[in-house]
Formats: structure tokens, C-alpha cells, sequence
């Protein structure tokens, strides 16, 4: 968000601004933290499951993988050439995974008490944010784009 922040202060317009919001958010948050979790989960299973409050199955390695993957679309959502609607099918197949697993944590802390902080901390704010407002930003840039078109006049 600093990097965001910083790069926006003196855009030339809003489209720009939404443009390099966007952008960071692929970046920063989608790509580089799935990217993190994909290193962290592959590098060292057991640390992460224990953090999650769970013993280290087959899922740490499938884990690893799909933050791969979400990686990946962050990355493309980052392009230059990535449109509002790439963009927002990107935040809607990142939260198809992450407000699954944000779903599967609240439950594992309710049902079975599991405190860990991987499973309880800041995941829980990540797993709703990093795709929502992804969507948020590209549907806002969506909606800039067609309000900014000139009327055309019909004869």
C-alpha cells in the first residue's frame, strides 16, 4: 500500500492512479504474497503447518502449489496489458481459493479451538482482502473507463 501510496501522489489523472493501485495490488499483495507462501510451504512444510495448527500432510505440498498459482494470476494482473475484466476474474478466482480457506479457518477456530496464528493472525485479513479488493479496484477502473467515453450523439 506505501508503494501505492507513494507512486499516486501525483497522478495525472484518476484512471492512472486506479491503474497503478491495481497494479501494485497484483504485485505486492496477490503475487509476491502467494508467491511467499509458495516458497514458505515448499521450503519448510513442517514450520508452516505447525503455524497453521495442523501435523504436515500431502495439503502443505497442494497448498504450496495453489498459492503458485494465485501467484501467477497476481503477477498477470499486474501486466500493463491486463484488462478490468482480466483483473476482476483474477480477484474472483483468487477468492474462490482464499475465501475458502478463510471459511475453513474460522471454522477449524470455532470447532476445534485452533488458535495457531496461521491459522487465527493476519491470514484472516489477507484471505478477504488480497482478492476483494482486487475486484474492488478493477470494477471502480471498469466503471471510470465508461463514464469517462464521450456521449455519441445519434442522428
Amino acid at each position: 500500500m506505501a508503494g501505492a501510496l507513494i507512486r499516486t501522489r501525483h497522478s495525472p489523472s484518476r484512471a492512472a492512479a486506479l491503474e497503478t493501485w491495481q497494479r501494485w495490488w497484483g504485485i505486492a499483495a496477490l503475487g509476491c504474497g502467494s508467491l511467499w507462501m509458495t516458497i514458505a510451504f515448499l521450503g519448510a512444510p513442517d514450520v508452516m503447518a505447525t503455524a497453521i495448527g495442523f501435523a504436515r500432510t500431502p495439503f502443505t505440498f497442494e497448498i504450496a502449489f495453489a498459492n503458485l498459482g494465485l501467484a501467477v494470476m497476481g503477477f498477470r494482473a499486474a501486466s500493463s496489458s491486463a484488462t478490468a475484466r482480466e483483473r476482476i476474474t483474477v480477484g474472483l478466482g483468487a477468492g474462490m481459493f482464499l475465501w475458502g480457506a478463510l471459511i475453513g479457518h474460522v471454522y477449524q477456530w470455532f470447532a476445534n479451538g485452533d488458535h495457531a496464528p496461521g491459522n487465527t493472525g493476519g491470514v484472516l485479513v489477507c484471505d478477504l482482502l488480497f482478492p476483494a479488493v482486487m475486484i474492488i479496484l478493477a470494477r471502480r477502473s471498469q466503471r471510470l473507463a465508461v463514464a469517462e467515453q464521450p456521449a455519441t450523439v445519434l442522428a
